[in-house]
């Protein structure tokens, strides 16, 4: 990457951040259709894969991605957050779009996002100029289809301008309640704005009264509707070296013999509800049978989730994981028993303002000796102390450091790690977790790269 073009894209990256942030909304879709109505309706240019839910959004929608690519479909690929780089949410081809393609998608679009800027009472935010690029950018290459992950709720959330053929809905749990509501059927009632007339909606296991408002809203307009445990669904798992083995009830019949190199049953439940996802979009079900079976198997082995459990480091191991709701932290922890053997795990977390964060707290306490609580570069931090407070109230003062820089938690974590009477067997180890944010830090110190 030349020197012109890093710091064009350090310049539109500041622009884009000056914007309202992703934690600020105004529920509305009228800039972000004021926008494509400009750009020509680029969100019509091609089918839409739409993929909501509370937790397993972003790893679906690399699953959906990975297989639609091994049948020869050109795909572009939205998700949010990013863990390091602003251009991992905008993928083409299986690849986050070159800096200078970023830009020039930015440099198309600026003109029309400032037309609406001045025409509405709000500015456009920075996820509805990054859903707008996305869509822009798919429209040109051109792709057959589009994986979109929404940002928050449906209903409202920017990438909701478009109708999706298939609408994805993973496990619905409690989260952003300030936004979405106050009970998980009032959010998944908001999260199925996705489903629309005509769509195919495949919903994951949900509790039932989200289940109760996905349904609904899927018989009001009409849709189809695929469920887990009914039409597709986990046979049966096993732990496998570097993730497990799978057998899969896919809408066109069983799959077998699924290597997928991530840990724990939400992944598997993820595989089931992308196997489904792509099913329906290729128009396979009961009567057509099986999609090609090495081709799943090829997809689901070459699939990569960055963030979600993984391994940065061993001696001991330091595992980075995304969770940051106690839904998410949960299915962390269940994975980690299943897949790991530590005698010894300390924590490393870093979490945000507004979170259940006692809530995930207690699910950690099961599986982690000590902890470390630290704050991550956002604005909406929980400061060290005031996370530590929490701890402590969970885990107990004996348990509990502070150290509020990222990195020297991450050297104490291990420090602790490697005092523990079984680190010579290799059973020691740190999970660094509470955020996405914090993930995404993490991963840029082990690789090298300034957070």
């Amino acid at each position: 990457m030349s020197n012109g073009s890093t710091g064009d894209l350090a310049r539109v990256e500041r622009e884009l951040l000056a914007r309202w942030p992703e934690s600020r909304l105004e529920p509305s879709l009228t800039r972000i259709n004021a926008l494509v109505d400009l750009l020509g309706n680029p969100h019509r240019a091609m089918p839409v894969i739409q993929v909501a839910g509370t937790n397993g959004k972003t790893t679906t929608a690399r699953m959906v991605d990975e297989l639609l690519r091994g049948f020869g479909l050109r795909v572009g690929r939205f998700t949010s957050p990013h863990l390091e780089s602003m251009r991992e949410r905008i993928v083409l081809d299986g690849e986050p779009v070159s800096p200078e393609r970023f830009v020039e998608t930015y440099a198309d679009i600026a003109p029309y996002v400032q037309m609406v800027d001045a025409a509405g009472e709000h500015p456009m935010s920075f996820f509805e100029v990054m859903v707008g690029m996305a869509y822009a950018l798919f429209a040109d290459a051109p792709v057959d289809v589009a994986v979109i992950e929404v940002g928050m709720g449906g209903t409202w959330d920017a990438t909701n301008v478009a109708d999706a053929r298939v609408a994805v809905v993973t496990p619905v749990a409690m989260d952003h309640a300030e936004y979405l509501g106050p009970d998980v059927a009032t959010i998944a009632g908001e999260k199925a704005g996705i489903i629309k007339a005509d769509s195919i909606a495949v919903l994951a296991h949900q509790q039932p009264g989200a289940l109760d408002s996905l349904v609904r809203r899927a018989v009001e307009v009409e849709a189809v509707v695929a469920r887990e445990g009914t039409e597709f669904g986990v046979l049966e798992r096993r732990v496998a070296i570097g993730g497990q083995q799978v057998r899969l009830q896919g809408l066109g019949g069983e799959y077998d013999e699924v290597y997928l190199p991530l840990f724990g049953a939400h992944q598997a439940q993820n595989a089931a509800t992308a196997l489904a996802a792509v099913e329906a979009f290729l128009g396979a079900g009961a009567a057509t049978g099986p999609i090609e079976q090495e081709t799943v198997r090829a997809a689901f082995a070459a699939v990569r989730s960055p963030g979600r459990l993984e391994r940065v480091r061993t001696s001991p191991s330091v595992l980075i994981d995304a969770a940051h709701n106690p839904a998410g932290m949960t299915a962390t922890v269940e994975a980690i028993r299943e897949s790991f053997d530590f005698t010894r795990l300390v924590g490393v977390v870093g979490a945000v303002r507004g979170k259940d964060v006692t809530g995930m707290l207690a699910a950690l306490e099961e599986v982690c000796a000590e902890l470390v609580v630290t704050q991550n570069s956002s604005e909406r931090a929980l400061p060290a102390d005031e996370l530590g407070a929490l701890a402590v109230d969970v885990f107990g003062a004996d348990r509990v450091s502070v150290s509020p820089r990222l990195p020297e938690a991450i050297d104490e974590a291990i420090e602790l790690a490697e005092a523990g009477e079984d680190h010579a067997l290799g059973g020691s180890g740190v999970l660094v977790t509470g955020s996405v944010i914090t993930a995404g830090e993490a991963r840029a110190l082990f690789s090298g790269r300034r957070p």
